[in-house]
């Protein structure tokens, strides 16, 4: 059984996961809405395959929140403000889109890592293989960006 320390532990990182989550949602999107260039075709489908695949994504995260009693972060001043993740700006080219996207999700998966860890030291298997999966999911998604950029 997790103590109340440790449990907020676990908390407090899956809430930081929700919040970068959120984040590069939203820094996909803009990248998928402003996109262009010869490499335009490409990019936008899989700036989309990879924004679509995070929405249930957060959704799982938020309610394993839920199911630890405690409450998911909301609003987007309020993910904002917690994220680790910068904006990119709307004139971005296509390398500053991909370079910043693989740039998010090395920042969330360092904060998944940090939620495995603390899942792992409390003892929750359920929270940690949901981070794990997590992991191997943005993971893929960066060899796929960085590949892009060589």
């Amino acid at each position: 059984m997790m103590s109340k320390a440790t449990n907020q532990n676990v908390i407090d990182a899956l809430r930081q996961v929700v919040a970068d989550s959120y984040a590069l949602i939203g820094q996909t999107h803009i990248c998928h809405w402003n996109v262009r260039g010869p490499g335009f075709f490409a990019l936008h489908t899989a700036f989309e395959e990879q924004y679509t695949e995070l929405f249930p994504a957060v959704d799982e995260l938020a309610e394993r929140i839920r199911a630890l009693g405690a409450l998911a972060p909301g609003g987007l001043a309020n993910l904002s403000a917690m994220s680790h993740i910068e904006e990119i700006a709307e004139d971005a080219s296509a390398e500053e889109m991909v370079a910043h996207l693989a740039k998010g999700n090395e920042t969330l998966v360092t904060s998944l890592r940090t939620l495995r860890d603390a899942a792992g030291d409390s003892g929750d298997n359920e929270t940690e293989d949901l981070a794990i999966a997590r992991i191997q999911v943005h993971e893929k998604t960066l060899w796929m960006l960085k590949s892009f950029l060589e």
